[in-house]
């Protein structure tokens, strides 16, 4: 067996795994990196965040041309959705995304190694691959993401039941599509096929769809969807999906059976621990699989880290990406840091949703006393022509320092105006130090602004 040696081996090059890599080999190490598929990107790029959104673009401009063009002049006849050119053109994008990361792992002199990755020792890995090798490293640092989770009883049958895999690549419309869990996938992915004409019907588990979002959100999130023709079952434990045919059949507590022609299973995900042999590491999961960290990432074995999906906390590709920067620079430098307080989510429907620092459930349990402030996107000019003054921007501050502690938005353009928000929190700045800065007119992030001013009652066009 070829053997090998590094300063820096990192496990998985997904969206941690490969920014993790290049930000140690800017620091002078000798870096490799490890990835069982012969592309780079990991399941954010090849079939998650990338994929998702380049089919969430191109259905949100069909729907807007068959149901809005008119509104603004724009006659559209014999329009039509082409769904092979849609799913051609994800490909392309995706293809051109691989090829950029392995473009930057060449750039920065990084060492690749394709196949599965096992633990030896905890200084030693195996590369089970089309060439296997032995390799020692100072530090070893685990990213290997996630995978979906599957409910008890329900086989995938990579068809007509399947995970946001297999729904990013249906080759037809479906007729019926159920969607099993409400959270961000499941709707995003409902979207998709909303737009292009599926019946979608989403049963929750519990009595409200994205959960950890704020409630009040949420509430009016499941307006707008319902709006656009969703269906919402809520509080509905499933408990059987089989196929039958070229469709399926879903049974759930308290509830008719419903027919489907496919059935998205987005219950969450899992983190990727169980194939890397971490015992021979002196290394214990958790009761879900994740691996324990101190606040260097660093695990049991002092010179084993491990960042992302893996590790608990929302699984976000931009948490992973600080995570990863944060843990190499902490080996080389010995300070690592990350604000979760300023790391974003979003869900991107329509209208997008995007969420950082508290919610108000979060600010109530805790007993801290707020100041809040709302602002609706009808009352912004540059809302109204676009056509999409759907939603609203609600800031929330400290009663008694006015400091920011959280920014909720449900609107256009939600996942770019949500960047200042987590720029305010991590400069600690106060909802009066936004109210004092000058914000471009005609423009959505006005709506910031004046959402700032409403947390002091002094909201200018409301």
């Amino acid at each position: 067996m070829k053997k090998s040696q590094h300063d820096l081996l990192v496990i998985g090059a997904g969206p941690g795994g490969y920014v993790a890599a290049i930000r140690g080999a800017q620091l002078g190490l000798n870096t490799a990196l490890i990835e069982r598929e012969t592309a780079l990107g990991g399941t954010c790029l090849r079939v998650g965040c990338i994929p998702s959104k380049a089919m969430l673009e191109a259905t949100e401009l069909f729907h807007k041309a068959k149901h809005e063009f008119k509104d603004f002049g724009i006659k559209v006849t014999g329009l039509a959705p082409d769904l092979n050119q849609m799913l051609k053109r994800k490909d392309d994008i995706v293809s051109a995304l691989v090829k950029g990361v392995d473009g930057l792992i060449k750039k920065n002199k990084i060492t690749r190694y394709t196949g599965n990755a096992r633990f030896s020792s905890p200084s030693e890995v195996i590369v089970d691959g089309p060439e296997p090798v032995l390799i020692s490293a100072k530090n070893i640092l685990i990213a290997t993401g996630s995978k979906p989770a599957t409910l008890r009883g329900v086989n995938f049958d990579g068809e007509v039941i399947g995970s946001s895999t297999e729904a990013l690549a249906y080759s037809k419309v479906p007729s019926r599509l159920v969607v099993i869990g409400a959270g961000v996938i499941g709707l995003e992915l409902g979207s998709v096929w909303n737009r292009l004409g599926s019946q979608v019907t989403v049963i929750e588990y519990m009595d409200r769809i994205l959960l950890g979002l704020d409630s009040e959100l949420a509430t009016e999130a499941k307006k707008l969807f319902e709006a656009q023709g969703f269906e919402f079952i809520l509080k509905a434990k499933v408990t059987s999906v089989k196929r039958t045919g070229n469709s399926a059949e879903v049974e759930y507590e308290g509830g008719q059976p419903i027919k489907a022609d496919r059935v998205l299973i987005s219950t969450g995900r899992l983190p990727n621990t169980d194939k890397l042999e971490l015992h021979k590491a002196g290394i214990q999961v958790d009761e879900k699989g994740r691996i324990p960290v101190n606040a260097r990432y660093q695990t049991k074995a002092e010179n084993v880290y491990a960042i992302g999906d893996v590790i608990g906390g929302l699984m976000l590709a931009h948490k992973a990406e600080e995570e990863g920067i944060a843990c190499v620079e902490g080996i080389v430098t010995g300070h690592a840091h990350v604000n979760y307080d300023a790391i974003a989510g979003v869900v991107y429907t329509s209208p997008e949703i995007a969420t950082v620092g508290k919610s108000e459930d979060d600010l109530k349990a805790a007993g801290v006393a707020y100041k809040k402030g709302v602002f609706p996107f009808r009352a912004n000019g540059r809302a109204l022509a676009m056509g999409s003054a759907e939603g609203r921007i609600k800031v929330l501050s400290d009663a008694t320092t006015d400091r920011i502690l959280g920014v909720h938005i449900i609107g256009p353009k939600a996942g770019e105006l949500i960047a200042e928000a987590c720029l305010a929190i991590s400069f600690k700045a106060s909802a009066e130090d936004i109210m004092l800065t000058s914000h471009p007119h005609p423009t959505l992030s006005e709506a910031f602004r004046e959402a700032c001013f409403a947390t002091d009652k002094r909201a200018i066009h409301i």
